[in-house]
């Protein structure tokens, strides 16, 4: 069932609404990655005074560091970090244009569901990025004290919090909030498994790129199927 809905997903890929959706995510994802990395880049000088020279990285000047040609690398590695909460906050944001993409071609007999307003899905984004990073940071110390588990314990953890995600925002399209949320436990354990074939790929910089589009459409095939058992 879950992996029917991930390559019902990965076929329509092509849909221009699907690209829309995808070339706002990247836009949204550089955006935000030149934003951490500058700022970081500042903090560093900001505190240590300028063209201070620390060991691996160098001398650091922010602005010529961050339009340095190696910034683009950096900028990758911070991204295997920053796309699970980027990726969130995608899905809850365009999540309407991708599930009406999905239904309008594989559901059409499906009453079309209101649409989730702009303010509950940036409500509901904020909330859960609160969630996901605290989680993340939480877990750095679990990474510290069980190393070889460092893997599972990150898809285990964000399987569960990006599935939870993905299938509350989808289903409440549908069912409103406390609808939702009852189906969500009803199926657990295959929102969980879901959710962390989604959070595996988050760590490949460049394919993370194509996961909040293909999470929200294997969800709302996902959900589809679910309701019909």
């Amino acid at each position: 069932m879950i992996l029917r809905a991930f390559f019902l997903a990965l076929g329509q890929l092509n849909d221009s609404r699907f690209r829309g959706v995808l070339f706002r995510g990247i836009g949204l994802t550089i955006v935000l990655l030149v934003a951490v990395y500058a700022a970081f880049l500042w903090l560093i000088e900001w505190a240590f005074g300028e063209g201070t020279t620390l060991p691996l990285i160098g001398e650091v000047t922010w602005v010529g560091d961050l339009l340095s040609f190696g910034s683009i690398f950096v900028m990758l590695l911070l991204s295997i970090f920053l796309m699970v909460p980027v990726a969130s906050a995608i899905t809850s944001l365009f999540l309407d244009e991708v599930a009406e993409a999905v239904e309008d071609v594989h559901y059409r007999d499906v009453a079309r569901p209101r649409r989730v307003s702009f303010w509950d899905g940036l409500r509901d984004t904020v909330n859960f990025l609160g969630v996901l990073i605290g989680a993340n940071l939480a877990a750095l110390i679990l990474y510290a004290f069980f190393p070889p588990a460092a893997p599972f314990i990150f898809l285990g953890m964000n399987g569960f919090l990006l599935g939870r995600e993905y299938f509350q925002v989808t289903a409440m399209r549908h069912l409103g909030r406390d609808g939702a949320k009852k189906m969500r436990e009803e199926f657990r354990v295959t929102i969980w498994i879901a959710g962390c074939l989604m959070a595996f790929p988050l760590t490949i910089p460049l394919v993370n790129l194509l996961v909040p589009v293909i999470g929200a459409a294997t969800f709302t095939h996902l959900y589809h199927q679910l309701r019909q058992l």
